[in-house]
C-alpha cells in the first residue's frame, strides 16, 4: 500500500514541476518576497491538494485588496501565527483562479505576470482577456 502513496505523491510532485505558464513556456517564479504559492515556494503552480487553484501571479492593488477583503479573504492584515506580514499594493501574490475571475467580472482585477501565471488559469478564462492585464505592459 505504501508504494501506491509514493507513486501518487511522485506523480503530484511531477505535475507541479512540469507546469507551464499561460503563454506555453516555462513557469517563472512569481515572488520570493513575500514568499507565495500554495507550496510557499514562490511559484503559482497547483496540484491535486490545492483546492483553491492558486495559479494567478498578480501584482495586487489597494482596490483589489479591499475587494477581496469584502469577499472574506483578507490578504492585507498581518497574521503572525502564519508568518504572514500582510500584502501591500505592488506585492506579487499567487491568487486563486476563481477569485481573480470574480474580481475581473467586478472590474477590480489586478494586473498579472503572464510568465509566472500557470496555464491552469486557461481552464477559467481565455488568453486574450488575460493579455489585457499583462503587468509587463505597465
Amino acid at each position: 500500500m505504501w508504494w501506491i502513496l509514493f507513486l501518487t505523491f511522485t506523480s503530484w510532485s511531477k505535475m507541479e514541476i512540469e507546469t507551464k505558464n499561460v503563454l506555453g513556456s516555462e513557469l517563472k517564479v512569481c515572488s520570493l518576497s513575500p514568499i507565495t504559492g500554495f507550496n510557499r515556494d514562490g511559484n503559482c503552480s497547483s496540484g491535486p491538494l490545492d483546492e483553491g487553484t492558486h495559479v494567478v501571479c498578480a501584482k495586487v492593488t489597494k482596490e483589489f485588496l479591499e475587494f477581496t477583503k469584502t469577499k472574506g479573504n483578507d490578504l492585507s492584515t498581518p497574521r503572525p501565527e502564519y508568518k504572514f506580514k500582510g500584502l501591500v499594493p505592488d506585492d506579487k501574490w499567487c491568487l486563486c483562479a476563481l477569485r481573480w475571475v470574480q474580481a475581473y467580472k467586478a472590474g477590480k482585477a489586478p494586473k498579472i505576470d503572464l510568465e509566472a501565471t500557470s496555464d491552469r488559469l486557461l481552464d477559467f478564462i481565455d488568453l486574450e482577456t488575460l493579455k489585457k492585464f499583462d503587468v509587463s505592459k505597465d
